[in-house]
């Protein structure tokens, strides 16, 4: 059930029948309301200045985007950096250290997903979840951190960064609930819009390829592989972080009678310690270089 109401929703905002658009429509009053209470709210927010350069990879809408390879791609290139996010599907509430400069300290239903990504991604850097992002951002520089990417915080007007923001092509520009938008673009508010194909490009490698496939995956919008996919035996989608178990994975197998599950990175961090046969898509983004011009220059302001 739940699977199936996520699925909905991902189409309702992304790609809409004819009843969805008529939903829409109709939730228009509501959505004004919302948009307005979050003008009100960002225009209420004073920017606090943490000494230290804080860059922001966020999008305007709900669901995937590719932030996460993105901000793996941005964090690379900086010595001393941090990636303090959130922690979207994590068991653990709190503040976190995932991994210190050198080791990761905790496992994925501690960090989440898209943390234990970063952690296995960016040998050199730090990852800590938080849901209170200044907490975050106070624990990274007493760690010694000399940049911070914050992983999906354009809301949050309160704290002075940088903010990159992902352009997501969307049917349905509205704000919730008619549409994706939790918030817009505001008068005032500066921000740079990455476009795919112009500011950064996905890059994908297939790992540990067999002849028998079962695609596996547990990310939003999971149509978004569809470009990249090589031919596999089955597609098996599950709703945004969901947690695997051993033996619904090893139902697939069977079932399939596949040599392997073919996984996104997302999803490896999940099951790496159940010790299947794996495939990985592999997805990483190169960066223009004019993206970490921009940045660099956001470093160099006074």
């Amino acid at each position: 059930m739940k699977k199936s109401l996520v699925f909905w929703v991902e189409e309702y905002f992304y790609n809409p029948n004819f009843l969805q658009k008529l939903l829409s429509f109709l939730l228009l009053p509501v959505s004004w309301i919302y948009c307005s209470g979050m003008f009100v709210r960002f225009k209420s927010k004073t920017p606090i200045d943490f000494d230290i350069d804080i860059v922001c990879v966020g999008n305007l809408s709900v669901g995937g985007s590719g932030k996460t390879p993105l901000v793996t791609a941005l964090a690379s290139r900086y010595e001393d950096a941090a990636v303090v996010l959130r922690g979207y599907g994590r068991s653990s509430s709190g503040l976190y250290v995932v991994k210190d400069k050198e080791n990761i300290l905790c496992d994925v239903t501690i960090s989440g997903d898209e943390a234990m990504i970063y952690a296995h991604k960016l040998s050199n850097a730090i990852v800590i979840v938080s849901e209170d992002r200044p907490t975050g951002i106070k624990k990274a520089k007493e760690m010694g951190a000399k940049i911070i990417f914050l992983d999906d915080a354009y809301s949050k007007h309160d704290i002075k960064k940088l903010d990159l923001l992902i352009d997501v092509k969307t049917k349905n520009n509205r704000c919730l609930p008619s549409g994706a938008f939790r918030e817009r673009l505001w008068a005032h508010k500066e921000a740079i819009v990455l476009e795919e194909e112009k500011d950064f490009s996905r890059v994908v490698e297939l790992k540990n390829k067999s002849d028998k496939m079962s695609l596996v995956t547990a990310i939003a919008r999971p149509s978004r592989l569809e470009e990249f996919l090589p031919e596999v035996v089955s597609k098996n989608y599950f709703e945004d972080h969901h947690a695997f178990t051993k033996i619904e994975l090893e139902e697939i197998l069977k079932k399939d009678n596949s040599d392997s599950l073919l996984l996104t990175y997302k999803d490896f961090v999940k099951v790496e310690s159940f010790n299947l046969p794996i495939s990985l898509l592999d997805l990483d983004v190169q960066v223009d270089e004019k993206v970490f011009s921009r940045i660099d220059n956001y470093r160099g302001k006074d």
